[in-house]
C-alpha cells in the first residue's frame, strides 16, 4: 500500500503562532498536574538538541512545553483533513491513519497520542508502528480516558450526539461536532484499558516510565461551568465508591502514561 500523500499546509500556518492553548484551557486539578509533571519528565529524558516529534493524531494546539517544541521538528499524522488543516504548530502536516501510516525506523525521538487511542479500532497495530518508528530509548506519551471510570462507561455506551450534546450544553464548546472539531466517535478498543496497555507494551519491549490515573478534566469543568449538576454528579460517582471495591474512584477517567522503548 503507498503512503497517503503529504498536504503541504505552510503557508496557511505561516502567520501562525506556536500554540500551547491545549494545556491553558486546562482548568486547575489532576489532570493539568499530571501534564506538568510529564513535561519535567520529558525535560530530564529526552535528547539534548534538535528533536524529532511524530504526533498520531494532531489537533489545533500542543500539550508539549514550549521549550521542548521549540527544538522539534513535528510530524503530524491525522485521518481528518480538517484536523490537518487546524493543526498551527507542525513542520510537517500527513493525511493519513495512524493504524497504517509507516516510518522508517530509528526516525522519531516521542511518539505523542494524545485523546487517540480510544478512537482506533487496532490500537495493537498502532502501537507496534509507533514502536518500530522510535529511535532506541525513544518515548511513547499517551493521554487516554479510562473505559472503567463513570465518565468512560458513559462515553463507551451512550450515542455520539449525546457526547455531541454535552459539548455543546454543559462544556459550552459551540461548535462541537462539527468538521474537525471534538468529540469524535469512540471504539475503545480493550487496550485502552490501562492494565491492558500496559501488558502489551511490556510484552512488545516498551517499559513504563510515568504512570498516573488522574481525575477526568470535565469534572472541574463543570463545577465551575454547572456546579448543580457537578454536584449531583460527584454524588452519583461518591455513592458508586461506596460499593465498589475499596481504593475505586470511578471519577478518575483519564490516565497519563509514558513507554520507553527498550
Amino acid at each position: 500500500m503507498s503512503k497517503p500523500a503529504t498536504i503541504d499546509f505552510a503557508t496557511a500556518r505561516t502567520q501562525a503562532p506556536v500554540q500551547t492553548q491545549a494545556l491553558r484551557d486546562l482548568v486547575a486539578g489532576e489532570a493539568r498536574d499530571s501534564l506538568l509533571a510529564i513535561h519535567e519528565v520529558l525535560r530530564r529524558e529526552l535528547p539534548q538538541g534538535p528533536l524529532a516529534i511524530y504526533e498520531a493524531g494532531g489537533g489545533s494546539s500542543s500539550f508539549l512545553p514550549m521549550d521542548v517544541l521549540g527544538r522539534s521538528h513535528v510530524t503530524v499524522v491525522d485521518i481528518d483533513e480538517d484536523q490537518i488543516r487546524n493543526n498551527a504548530y507542525a513542520q510537517e502536516a500527513i493525511l493519513g491513519d495512524v493504524q497504517t501510516y509507516r516510518f522508517g525506523p530509528d526516525t522519531f525521538d516521542i511518539v505523542i497520542c494524545y485523546n487517540v487511542i480510544e478512537h482506533l479500532p487496532d490500537v495493537a497495530v498502532a502501537l507496534l508502528n509507533f514502536r518500530d518508528a522510535l529511535k532506541r530509548g525513544g518515548m511513547i506519551l499517551i493521554g487516554a480516558p479510562n473505559p472503567r471510570s463513570l465518565s468512560g462507561v458513559v462515553t463507551k455506551y451512550s450515542p455520539h450526539w449525546f457526547h455531541v450534546w454535552f459539548y455543546r450544553n454543559i462544556r459550552g464548546i459551540k461548535t462541537a461536532g462539527r468538521p474537525g472539531e471534538a468529540p469524535f466517535p469512540t471504539v475503545f478498543h480493550p487496550l485502552v484499558t490501562l492494565s491492558k496497555l500496559e501488558a502489551f507494551a511490556a510484552a512488545n519491549g516498551l517499559d513504563t516510565i510515568y504512570r498516573r490515573e488522574v481525575e477526568s478534566p470535565r469534572y472541574p469543568e463543570m463545577r465551575q461551568r454547572k456546579p448543580l449538576v457537578a454536584a449531583l454528579v460527584d454524588i452519583g460517582a461518591a455513592v458508586l465508591n461506596a460499593v465498589l471495591p475499596r481504593g475505586t474512584d470511578v471519577r478518575r477517567g483519564d490516565y497519563h502514561v509514558i513507554l520507553r522503548k527498550r
